[in-house]
């Protein structure tokens, strides 16, 4: 019998889903992702699907908080107000993790 008791989603951003799932798999946490896109700027993302047993849930968020990282980035703008536009470098956070958890009333692998 499988204990899985927690569904984790983490939404991260594509350059870190490699690194996140081999930190996550030497929990022995089982891994699925898919490619995703979101937020305002409409980046790359990865969607992974992490299954986890009682009492894992503060290692897999520390697992995640190390091989996901935020970075910044610069947006070009045009000014408001000017007749001409002019680009203005922007700084943006993206990246990191954003988790969720869910409780898991059944799992079965058949």
């Amino acid at each position: 019998m499988n204990d899985i008791k927690h569904l984790m989603l983490a939404v991260v951003h594509e350059q870190d889903q490699e690194t996140a799932t081999r930190a996550l798999e030497k929990l022995n946490a089982p891994v699925a992702f898919f490619a995703s896109a979101g937020g305002f700027l409409g980046q790359r993302n990865a969607t992974l699907l992490i299954g986890l047993h009682k009492g894992r849930e503060e290692e897999a968020i520390k697992a995640l908080e190390e091989s996901c990282r935020q970075r910044i980035e610069y947006l070009t703008l045009p000014l408001e107000g000017s007749p001409l536009p002019m680009p203005a470098p922007v700084p943006v956070t993206v990246g990191g993790a954003t988790i969720f958890a869910l409780p898991v009333e059944r799992f079965e692998e058949i």
